[in-house]
């Protein structure tokens, strides 16, 4: 979410984010203990360009982060702050390589699988690429919406590109020439808070949304193959259609075909298991906590990252066993994750402010103007026989 504590995991490592900084260290249990820290705020500042005559500058944002993520070999890392910069770090070692503006502010970013270009959609609605390889190159637009984006994802051979946007839609497009759409994923009344194709099902796409569903689809002929109203697996007597809550993560783990979403308003992650064969979800388990559940991620050999709003106890993880996720007790990379974010606390509550109402803007509002003219109108009907009667018996 954005401007919120967010994590992220690849091969090649951990990320824990908040306000302006994140911090970078590895998941696997090598007796390396140093950690990454980078801070926005401390990061070089947009060009002369944009000040104004008297040299006061034109925008003034946070430098929260928005939006992040790892190339799928985990060797770059990507991010875009509330400045309108997109940095840029490699991994192995981790270093910065290039700080460059975009035109918008950006609410979500991907590689592509080749790890040759990075993806990047905003609130205008458009989708410009930045190259990984010419790292100070600027960005080249690709296509646009006429509604915000909120996210945005590619197919594994890097075919297609997927756009979903505030007004309810998903657009597939072929990314060698995005003005050729291939289909539409039609049928989310609300907006389209997340989208993810599977890895090792590519044909498959998962999507979320403020009407408060999981759907499944054949994203290149626009066919859905399956619809679960998470609100009724939550509460039985809930409405299909009672707006709630959206999901705010969609994390997958290709050795057990297992999806986790998180929604953004209650501590609570449903799991579903993917029959990639059959093209069907089935709900498995759901895990339920006493605070508030910030982000989760999964890395294929750990299991499942959690991080939530607990000082104590920043930092959760969870593997299967039996057919159930089950925490852990003892982990050592677990403990040395935890110990720093809790000396470095202060970083997780700069991004965590308004986060209960992340989604919310983005509903649509309706205006009941009928009920208010037939009040009027019946007022003033009510005038005109008062005045009739007046007339007859003065």
């Amino acid at each position: 979410m954005a401007g919120s504590a967010a994590l992220d995991v690849s091969r090649n490592g951990l990320v824990v984010r908040g306000g302006s900084r994140f911090l970078a260290t590895g998941t696997d249990c090598s007796d390396d203990d140093s950690f990454f820290i980078y801070d926005c705020s401390k990061a070089e500042r947009k060009p002369q360009e944009d000040k104004g005559e008297e040299g006061q500058t034109l925008y003034k944002g946070s430098d929260n982060i928005l939006a992040s993520t790892f190339s799928r070999s985990g060797n770059y890392f990507a991010l875009t702050d509330d400045n309108k910069r997109l940095i840029l770090f490699c991994t192995k070692p981790w270093k910065c390589l290039s700080i460059r503006t975009v035109v918008r502010r950006c609410t979500s970013l991907i590689f592509t699988a080749t790890d040759e270009k990075i993806l990047v959609a905003d609130k205008s609605g458009d989708v410009y690429s930045f190259s990984v390889l010419a790292p100070c190159q600027g960005g080249k637009l690709e296509l646009g919406h006429l509604s915000m984006l909120l996210d945005v994802a590619m197919s594994p051979d890097d075919r297609y590109i997927l756009t979903a946007d505030r007004d309810e839609k998903i657009r597939v497009s072929l990314f060698a020439a995005p003005h050729n759409i291939e289909s539409f994923c039609l049928g989310h009344t609300e907006f389209v808070s997340r989208i993810f194709v599977v890895p090792n099902h590519p044909d498959l796409l998962l999507s979320t949304s403020g009407d408060c569903t999981l759907r499944l689809w054949e994203y290149k002929v626009g066919k859905e193959l399956q619809c679960f109203h998470l609100n009724k697996l939550r509460n039985p007597e809930a409405t299909p259609f009672e707006k709630n809550f959206a999901v705010s993560r969609i994390t997958y783990c290709c050795q057990e075909n297992c999806i986790a979403i998180l929604c953004d308003c209650i501590p609570v992650i449903y799991i579903f298991q993917l029959e990639g064969t059959k093209k069907q979800l089935i709900y498995k388990q759901q895990l339920t906590f006493n605070h508030r559940v910030w982000d989760i991620a999964f890395e294929e050999m750990q299991g499942l990252w959690i991080l939530q709003e607990c000082r104590e106890v920043p930092v959760l993880l969870y593997h299967l066993e039996n057919g159930q996720w089950q925490p852990v007790s003892k982990h050592e990379v677990l403990k040395k994750i935890s110990n720093n974010l809790h000396e470095n606390w202060t970083m997780m509550e700069g991004g965590s402010p308004g986060m209960d109402d992340s989604f919310s803007s983005l509903y649509k509002t309706t205006f009941d103007n009928m009920t208010n003219y037939l009040k009027k109108k019946e007022e003033r009907v009510q005038q005109q026989l008062e005045k009739k009667k007046r007339r007859k018996n003065p």
